[in-house]
C-alpha cells in the first residue's frame, strides 16, 4: 500500500496526510548553538503541518528541555562520525517512526543519517552550522574532513548555510557546493532586554557595581577558553571591580580552571554548569565575550545582543557577519590576548560607549535575527523537498530491528 499523497499548499485547510513527520537530528544533548538552534526550531514549527521527532546521539540537558515541551526524542549513543555500528539502529527508528524527512544538523548527524536516510528512501536536508574543517588544521585532517563534507552535502536533497560566509567557505573549498542560506534567529519573546529575570548576581554572590563579563559555551578549543582568561589576567592588572562568568562544560574546562589558579585570578571568575536560564543571566551581564577560532552563525551571540549585552566576538565566519566594529559590538583577532584584553578592559572603563554598543546590538537582532522568520524559512524548504518526493510503499512497513526507547 503507498504512501498517502500529500497536500503542501501551507495557505490550504484540508491535508490527506495531516502532518509530515520531520525528524532533527543533532550529534548530542549539551545545549550550545546547534542545539539551541534545534530546540527553537522544534518549538516554533507549525504543528498543523509537522511532527517533530529529535534524535540525539548523546544524552544532556536538551534532551530534558525536550521532555519538558513534550517532543519525542531518542538517544543512539555514540561519539562518532560515520558510526556503522549504529546505522541500523538509526534505520530502524526511521521505519518504526514512520518518518517523511531527515534534518541533519552539523556534520556529525549528517555523517550517521546519510546512508540510513538512504536506504529508507528519505530526503536528507543539511544545516551547516560550522563546518569541521578549518585553515588551522594539520592538511592531511583538513583535507579529509573536506571529502568527507563533500560526501555528505552531495547526498542531500538540499543543503543550509546558516550564513553568507558560512556558504562562501563551502563553495570555495567542496566543489559543486550549493546551499541556501537561512540565518539563525532568536526568540524576541524569550529574549527581550525589557523582560522581568531573576537576580543572578545576587545568586551567585557578584557585586552589583562590577561590570560582568559573561562567556557562554561549550568549553571547548573552538571557544577558545584559554586565551579568554590570559586576556582577563591582563585586565586584572588595571581594574578589580570586574568579574568573568563561565557557563559550560567541555573538554577544556579543568584546564580553564588550572590556568586561572596558576595566573591567580581563580576567584576573580564565577563557573557554572551548563544552565537553561541564558536570558536570566544575560540580564545580569553587560559584556558577552565569544573568542572563538571559527563559527558557523553563534546563536550564544543573537541571544546576548538581543538582551542588551556589549559584545566581544573574533573576526570569523558568521560573527563578522553579524557584527560591524565598534557600531554593534567589538570584533578581534582570533587567538590574540592583547587585542581581547584591551576591547574587555574599554568595555569595561568607557561606560558611554559600551551603553551604544549595547542599544545598538538590540536594534540588530530584532530587525534582522528573528527566530520565526527562520523556521518560516526553514518549513518552506521542507514543503519544496517533499512535494518533489515520490510517494514510496516503504513508510507502512514496520522494522523489526531493536531501537533505543523513546527519551
Amino acid at each position: 500500500m503507498g504512501k498517502e499523497k500529500h497536500n503542501y499548499n501551507r495557505r490550504s485547510s484540508v491535508m490527506t496526510k495531516p502532518k509530515i513527520k520531520v525528524l532533527q537530528t543533532i550529534r548530542q544533548g549539551l545545549i550550545g548553538g546547534g542545539e539551541t538552534h534545534v530546540l527553537g526550531l522544534v518549538e516554533t514549527l507549525d504543528r498543523t503541518l509537522f511532527d517533530p521527532v529529535v534524535l540525539s546521539f548523546t544524552d544532556g540537558p536538551m534532551i530534558t528541555r525536550l521532555n519538558e515541551m513534550g517532543v519525542k526524542n531518542f538517544v543512539v549513543p555514540s561519539l562518532k562520525a560515520f558510526d556503522i555500528r549504529q546505522w541500523q539502529k538509526v534505520k530502524a527508528l526511521l521505519q518504526n517512526e514512520q518518518i517523511d524527512l531527515v534534518h541533519a544538523h552539523g556534520s556529525r548527524a549528517a555523517s550517521n543519517l546519510m546512508l540510513p536516510a538512504k536506504w529508507c528512501g528519505l530526503p536528507l536536508i543539511y544545516t551547516i552550522h560550522g563546518w569541521s574543517f578549518h585553515d588551522d588544521q594539520p592538511f592531511l585532517q583538513r583535507t579529509i574532513r573536506e571529502l568527507s563534507e563533500g560526501v555528505i552535502t552531495r547526498s542531500t536533497r538540499c543543503n543550509i548555510s546558516v550564513s553568507a560566509s558560512n556558504q562562501a567557505t563551502g563553495i570555495k573549498h567542496i566543489r559543486g557546493f550549493k546551499s541556501e542560506v537561512i540565518n539563525n534567529g532568536i526568540d524576541p519573546r524569550r529574549f527581550d532586554v525589557n523582560g522581568q529575570y531573576k537576580d543572578i548576581r545576587s545568586e551567585l554572590g557578584i557585586p552589583t557595581e562590577h561590570t560582568l563579563i559573561s562567556y557562554i559555551a561549550r568549553i571547548t578549543i573552538q571557544k577558545d577558553p584559554i586565551t579568554l582568561v590570559k586576556a582577563f589576567a591582563d585586565v586584572l592588572q588595571h581594574t578589580k571591580d570586574i568579574t568573568l562568568l563561565v557557563v559550560g562544560d567541555g573538554e577544556l574546562k579543568e584546564e580553564m580552571m588550572t590556568t586561572a589558579m596558576q595566573l591567580g585570578i581563580h576567584s576573580n571568575i564565577v563557573y557554572q554548569p551548563f544552565r537553561l536560564d541564558i536570558p536570566d543571566i544575560l540580564h545580569a551581564s553587560d559584556v558577552y565575550c565569544l573568542p572563538s577560532l571559527w563559527e558557523g552563525m553563534p546563536i550564544g551571540l543573537l541571544e546576548a545582543m538581543a538582551m542588551g549585552n556589549a559584545v566581544i566576538a573574533t573576526q570569523v565566519d558568521g560573527s563578522r557577519e553579524i557584527i560591524q566594529h565598534l557600531e554593534n559590538g567589538w570584533l578581534v583577532e582570533p587567538g590574540n590576548k592583547e587585542l581581547l584584553a584591551n576591547a574587555m578592559l574599554k568595555l569595561h572603563e568607557e561606560k558611554y560607549f559600551r551603553t551604544l554598543l549595547q542599544k545598538n546590538a538590540v536594534t540588530t537582532v530584532l530587525e534582522k535575527y528573528n527566530l520565526h522568520h527562520m523556521t518560516r524559512s526553514v518549513e518552506d524548504i521542507y514543503l519544496s523537498v517533499m512535494q518533489r518526493k515520490r510517494p514510496s510503499s516503504f513508510f507502512h512497513q514496520t522494522s523489526t530491528e531493536s531501537i533505543i526507547t523513546p527519551q
